[in-house]
């Protein structure tokens, strides 16, 4: 799975470089990361003895920035999954118009077994390991699967001892009494939100858009409330357990006091259902915020949605892609409708660097109209180049990554930009 990760990521890189008839040159620039890390973990256990695990930190690409991106601790961490997720945070950056790069980081170990000494003694360790490779100017660590804004507040100050200084902006993701931003919380959902309101006006859908949400964790509840307060009809939400519907809207206030209560959505009082008829939902919107790969080519053609935004990483199958291309439905791709989260990373290292504090308003303005402008920017390109939503962006990503290294160079591109 991980190796087929990394192999999605350099396909993509090949389709925008053939799109853009760029030199091989840049080809293999961006088939390999600048820098891999691969280290030892040592860390103490509560009985006292000393356990290693691997641990891996790559910087895909650093032609725009330093490089950018989570630190996943999970047992199916590998250099090739680490190595793919970093080449595609380089697309994401450069895709949202970023000053920074693309990065990954692991730990391959399960979280969940170690009490919080333990976690605490892996995290300042695996910090050390990679303290030389990381920094402000260089490769910007953020939280991933199994870490916490707990982590990296960890990593802050473990990264301040070692170099004996305080440099909060080496991390973002952190809490805001060690220099988080505002906002970082609900940043995936707002910048879906933006995506979604916007790509809506442009298909003509109704003011009061009836919307589908798979996964109620911490982005599609943010995501639902907010829709909803915007007007939409949010008509179905899901989560682990199940999923439920009622045509003329749901109460999201009061589904979100059953899921907080009760444990579960299917709690609530609505028609219960099941998770295939949730995706097949006669709405305008679906927004899939759950699982890699729910969406596959019987779903894909079965769905009645006009617009699927992808909240959640991988949520269609490169099958069902190819699907719901041919039926006209149009796809935000995660790289971007999942990008609120890592823009507002951005503005923490950026309001780190600056010793600035800015209020929630003015990142709420700031992430905005960044999603706006890089909604644009796609929507251009796929029309110019006759190309899905999905294509349009790691050609434009990749344009960016090209224009930079070209400025670096000087070996000539054509671009998309």
């Amino acid at each position: 799975m991980t190796l087929d990760l990394h192999r999605l990521a350099l396909d993509a890189i090949d389709a925008a470089v053939d799109e853009l008839h760029l030199d091989d040159g840049i080809r293999a620039s961006l088939h390999h990361p600048e820098r891999t890390l691969t280290v030892q973990v040592p860390y103490v256990a509560d009985d006292g003895t000393l356990r290693v695990v691997p641990g891996y930190r790559v910087a895909h690409s650093t032609a725009r920035g330093p490089a950018k991106g989570g630190t996943r601790f999970h047992l199916d961490v590998t250099p090739e999954e680490v190595a793919g997720l970093a080449t595609l945070m380089s697309v994401k950056t450069a895709l949202m118009n970023l000053p920074l790069g693309g990065g990954k980081g692991g730990v391959t170990i399960d979280p969940k077994q170690l009490s919080d000494a333990e976690l605490e003694s892996l995290t300042r360790s695996y910090t050390r390991a990679i303290a030389a490779n990381i920094g402000p100017d260089t490769d910007v660590p953020a939280p991933d699967v199994n870490t916490t804004p707990r982590h990296m507040d960890w990593i802050a100050d473990e990264y301040g001892r070692i170099t004996g200084t305080t440099t909060p902006a080496v991390v973002t993701g952190k809490s805001l009494a060690a220099g988080g931003s505002l906002g970082r919380d609900t940043a995936t959902a707002a910048g879906c939100r933006t995506v979604v309101l916007a790509a809506a006006k442009r298909l003509g859908f109704p003011a009061d858009a009836r919307v589908v949400i798979q996964g109620f964790g911490n982005a599609g509840a943010h995501l639902a409330r907010m829709l909803d307060a915007d007007g939409l009809r949010v008509v179905a939400v899901s989560d682990s357990q199940g999923a439920i519907h009622d045509p003329r809207g749901l109460n999201l206030a009061a589904v979100t006091e059953t899921k907080e209560t009760r444990g579960s959505v299917i709690h609530h009082d609505a028609e219960v259902i099941g998770p295939e008829e949730l995706l097949t939902l006669d709405c305008e919107i679906l927004v899939p915020a759950a699982l890699e790969g729910a969406i596959d080519t019987g779903t894909a053609e079965r769905l009645r949605a006009g617009l699927i935004a992808e909240a959640a990483n991988g949520p269609c199958t490169a099958e069902a892609d190819a699907v719901l291309r041919e039926r006209g439905v149009t796809v935000v791709p995660d790289v971007l409708a999942s990008a609120g989260g890592v823009t507002v990373s951005c503005f923490e290292w950026q309001q780190n660097l600056r010793g600035e504090r800015w209020s929630a308003q003015d990142v709420s303005a700031r992430l905005d109209a960044r999603m706006n402008a890089a909604l644009e920017d796609l929507w251009r390109v796929a029309e110019q180049r006759h190309l899905p939503l999905r294509a349009a962006a790691n050609v434009l990503g990749v344009a960016r990554i090209a224009e930079a290294l070209e400025a670096r160079t000087g070996q000539p591109a054509e671009l998309a930009s």
